[in-house]
């Protein structure tokens, strides 16, 4: 599997970094090993920009390194160099031999013997910056005298009036003359260090400040990755200035661009930090972009002359508010993200050491190799910061997209639920409405058929008419009984069942027992549905006894057991006849009382036999029976 552009990126650059640190720890010993060289560290010094060495001007004794800021404060362009040195010594094992310049800032051309060997880069607007590139120069055997050699450098730089940085302003190396394999490997490894180096350190810049400028672009409420990605990508511009040679404009354009990023790394730095924190203020907000535009008016104003005066003053302004935002975030992440806080302040300290040596380096004379180190320090520690923000972003990428699916589950249960709660709500609004319906038409037969019934039952002759509606009322009342949905509490229904069983017995000559449990037995309700089918069952039962049985007795016992209501009825009577096929819910009604004991969850049974009387056996589930039907 390919990896992602991001890990060979990094792979890549770790290649570079280890490649480097080996030329860092070879080099040295490498150069200890080598055949010893000379070392020239004394010069006749003449500012000119003329073609050759000007012979008839006054000359200056001056040692190298030769450092214009502080040897010539005036206005010089150009400044050659002469040294005279003699060659027996070098020539003896006749090796090649090399110039080794460790730093001519900004270009330079050699003259060996008055004849032209090397020239770094242009010398005239727009001049080749090459302040940074050490330069091994090969010298031609053929043009070396063995006595009163003469070398002619000339040395095209700026002024420090004329530079924003003190690192710019033109000046010369002392000078090494010897072998040039031994003088190579002292070339690459500063080549490699000052050169390489930035490069590849400015390559990740950029490659990891767009990855994190385009997270915060794209998720604004964490807009400091925003800010975070163009630092970055603004220190890698600051960066490649130490590798960057040639620039299609003059060299007043290229300080002012740079004086000029320094005050949008500054914005993206302060900013990055307050919204680090959990910060936003609208005075800086507004204040930081002003900036902006006022420090570039501000050059213009003070012009090539006071370039360097102006930018520095602009360079301690933004320090200090560089340095107010740090200590606001680290006050303000002390209390609750210690780790972060420790590793911000190691940044901090970084960035405080490299300002220090660039200062020191400007007031006190600190050996530009060492301030160069100390510059790639925080673009490092930047890149491993910015690492670590990309590394956490997909984590909380990855986190938010497992909240993301367990939240459309979460959304899925509760719609799932919603249409549950929903469906219950409809069959209760269902119910509601079944339940008013059922009120309505009890009302209707009470108030109408019942009345009717009754001035029947009073006003009628007719004993058989008087007496069918008689029963027609007693079921029209126990119909509406049923459909107001009331529940009746057992003992009641006991007793209500007991009361007309008895009757109908007595008054049909049957001798009638009855047997049920007593009041502390019986705590159950039964829904209206269930006592209205058991009266219903309990009549029909009676019924055949009554009129096809033939029986002098008739039994009645009422349990209670394991949640079930169990009625028996049993008769002495002839039983029912074989002529019904051996089927017993064929006659008397006993189909009609299995089918009404199923709609309540129950079972009716029937044991019967020619000369043995009937018992029916009805079970019933009270406790599922207690809601109103």
């Amino acid at each position: 599997m390919t990896p992602p552009p991001v890990i060979r990126a990094r792979t890549a650059s770790l290649h570079w970094l280890l490649a480097i640190l080996v030329a860092v720890l070879a080099g040295p010993a490498a150069a200890a090993t080598a055949l010893p060289s000379m070392r020239l560290e004394r010069a006749l010094a003449v500012a000119a920009d003329t073609e050759f060495f000007p012979e008839s001007s006054p000359a200056r004794q001056v040692a190298l390194p030769d450092d214009w800021s502080a040897s010539s404060p005036g206005e010089v362009s150009a400044m050659w160099y002469r040294v005279t040195f003699d060659a027996e010594g070098v020539r003896a094992n006749g090796e090649l031999l090399g110039l080794y310049v460790e730093r001519a800032c900004s270009s330079v051309a050699v003259l060996l013997n008055g004849k032209l060997i090397h020239v770094s880069g242009r010398l005239m607007e727009p001049v080749s910056r090459n302040c940074q590139r050490p330069q091994l120069i090969a010298v031609p055997g053929a043009l070396l005298e063995a006595r009163g050699n003469q070398l002619d450098l000339k040395v095209v730089g700026f002024p420090l009036h004329r530079v924003a940085s003190h690192q710019r302003a033109g000046g010369l190396s002392a000078i090494e003359l010897g072998p040039h394999v031994a003088l190579m490997t002292k070339h690459r490894w500063r080549t490699a260090f000052a050169i390489n180096l930035p490069q590849v350190i400015t390559g990740s810049l950029v490659l990891v400040g767009s990855l994190i400028f385009a997270m915060g672009w794209a998720n604004r409420p964490q807009s400091f990755l925003a800010y975070y990605g163009a630092l970055l990508i603004g220190w890698a511009l600051v960066l490649s200035r130490q590798w960057v040679s040639d620039m299609p404009w003059p060299n007043a354009s290229s300080e002012f661009l740079l004086a000029i990023l320094a005050t949008f790394v500054t914005f993206a730095a302060v900013q990055f930090l307050m919204r680090y924190a959990g910060e936003r203020r609208r005075w800086i907000d507004l204040g930081l972009p002003v900036q902006c535009a006022v420090m570039p008016l501000s050059l213009m104003v003070a012009g090539a002359q006071n370039l360097h005066a102006m930018a520095t003053f602009w360079y301690v302004v933004l320090a200090v508010q560089i340095g107010a935002a740090s200590a606001f975030y680290l006050r303000k992440v002390w209390p609750d993200r210690r780790r972060q806080f420790w590793l911000m302040l190691g940044l901090g300290c970084a960035m405080g050491l490299a300002a220090a040596l660039e200062f020191g380096a400007q007031q006190v004379g600190i050996d530009q190799r060492i301030v160069d180190a100390a510059q790639l320090l925080p673009p490092l520690l930047f890149m491993g910061l910015g690492l670590r923000m990309v590394q956490q972003y997909g984590r909380a990428l990855s986190d938010a997209q497992n909240d993301r699916v367990e939240l459309e589950r979460r959304v899925q249960e509760a719609a799932a639920q919603i249409e549950r709660n929903f469906a219950q709500l409809a069959d209760m609004k269902v119910e509601q409405v079944t339940e008013r319906e059922r009120k309505r038409i009890a009302a209707d037969l009470h108030d109408d058929l019942g009345a009717k019934l009754l001035t029947i039952v009073h006003t009628s002759d007719n004993e058989r008419i008087s007496t069918l509606a008689r029963e027609a009322l007693e079921e029209m009342r126990l119909s509406v009984r049923g459909l107001t949905g009331k529940p009746v509490p057992l003992l009641n229904a006991l007793g209500d069942w007991r009361a007309e069983v008895m009757s109908r017995l007595s008054q049909a000559g049957v001798d009638g027992h009855w047997h049920s449990p007593t009041e502390e037995d019986v705590p159950q309700m039964l829904s209206a549905r269930a006592y209205v089918q058991t009266t219903r069952i309990l009549r029909e039962a009676v019924s055949n006894i009554i009129k096809h049985s033939g029986a002098s007795r008739c039994t009645v016992r009422c349990t209670i057991a394991d949640g079930d209501f169990q009625l028996i009825v049993q008769d002495n009577g002839k039983g029912i006849p074989m002529e019904l096929d051996g089927r017993l819910d064929r006659g008397h009604g006993m189909a009609t009382m299995k089918h009404r004991a199923k709609q309540l969850q129950g079972q009716c049974l029937v044991e019967s036999g020619p000369g043995y009387g009937t018992v029916i056996r009805l079970t019933l589930p009270v406790d599922r029976n207690v809601a109103p039907a």
